[in-house]
């Protein structure tokens, strides 16, 4: 069951699969994304057009949480590119939180770790609270 809605024409043309789930959560400033299942190719395009979404309604600050995310290819890395690039142009700062080991060292093997800021545990969230 997939757990977001899609609020455009466009995003509804791209159905979820069933394997990844991506709730936002809003807080005062910032917003956060859990993600769950496989950044894969299959999920990219859904991906894709949910961040957009979410983008223009979040505070300045996007957090995506990795800690759920099983594995992630080079289209799901593309979707998190691009959703950095996006951010920028609207001002808001993305950060990762929390990726699993197979999508850690895909960020460390492909030096997209040095592109998006990465926040190895939960520990951003500590940060944001405080």
């Amino acid at each position: 069951m997939t757990m977001f809605t899609a609020s455009t024409a466009v995003a509804a043309l791209v159905p979820a699969p069933d394997e990844v789930r991506m709730p936002a959560h809003r807080r005062p400033g910032h917003t956060i994304v859990a993600l769950t299942g496989a950044l894969d190719g299959a999920a990219a395009p859904a991906l894709r057009e949910h961040l957009i979404g979410v983008l223009r309604r979040s505070g300045r600050l996007l957090i995506l949480d990795l800690r759920e995310v099983a594995s992630a290819d080079a289209a799901g890395l593309a979707v998190l590119i691009g959703a950095q690039r996006r951010a920028a142009e609207l001002g808001v700062t993305l950060h990762l939180a929390a990726p699993g080991p197979q999508v850690a060292k895909l960020l460390c093997v492909t030096g997209f770790d040095r592109a998006l800021t990465v926040h190895p545990t939960q520990d951003l969230y500590a940060e944001i609270a405080a």
